[in-house]
């Protein structure tokens, strides 16, 4: 339950955010496998549904709160080469590590918002995975190659994203192994 308007703010942002994101990303995967670069599209594709799951998260910890509000939400637009939309992706994903997941994070911790200190800890922890994963993409890419994995794992409970193999305890929430979904080739 929420009960200070600004963390729900943050919250109502942060899900109108991821959820752009889970969108943009699914585009770009299918203009990766157009451009040529399946392993990139694979990418592009687990690291949509590790959004979706911080969307998920940060809307139920708004469990309490009804009716409709206007969500302002920061995201990269365009459609460009897969090597640009991977930098786009990069970009998103840094402003979320430095600047937006740090300041809402503080936030709730001064209100004592719990449920919205574990989503955006959880939303911030995998996000430094998916900046590492799009940068090492996008300079594969930019080199003629496409992007060197054979599955990408993500879990269910935080988003946690791992290139080839799947951990026996996630490093951000300690979800089990089983807890992970395999995308594959």
């Amino acid at each position: 339950m929420v009960n200070n308007d600004m963390t729900a703010q943050n919250l109502r942002s942060a899900f109108g955010g991821e959820s752009q994101a889970y969108q943009r990303y699914i585009v770009w995967s299918e203009k990766a496998k157009k451009d040529g670069f399946p392993n990139v599209s694979l990418l592009f594709k687990a690291i949509a549904h590790a959004e979706q799951i911080h969307a998920g998260n940060h809307f139920e910890a708004l469990d309490n709160c009804k009716g409709d509000f206007l969500v302002a939400s920061g995201a990269e637009f365009g459609l460009g080469f897969t090597a640009d939309n991977l930098e786009g992706a990069k970009a998103g994903e840094d402003f979320e590590i430095n600047q937006m997941y740090p300041t809402y994070n503080l936030v709730a911790k001064e209100q004592q918002e719990n449920e919205a200190v574990r989503s955006f800890h959880y939303a911030l922890e995998a996000e430094k995975t998916h900046s590492t994963l799009f940068g090492e993409a996008r300079e594969s890419v930019l080199s003629g190659d496409d992007y060197e994995l054979e599955s990408v794992s993500v879990c269910e409970v935080c988003g946690h994203t791992v290139k080839d193999g799947t951990p026996d305890k996630c490093p951000i929430c300690s979800a089990p192994k089983e807890k992970f979904t395999v995308f594959e080739k």
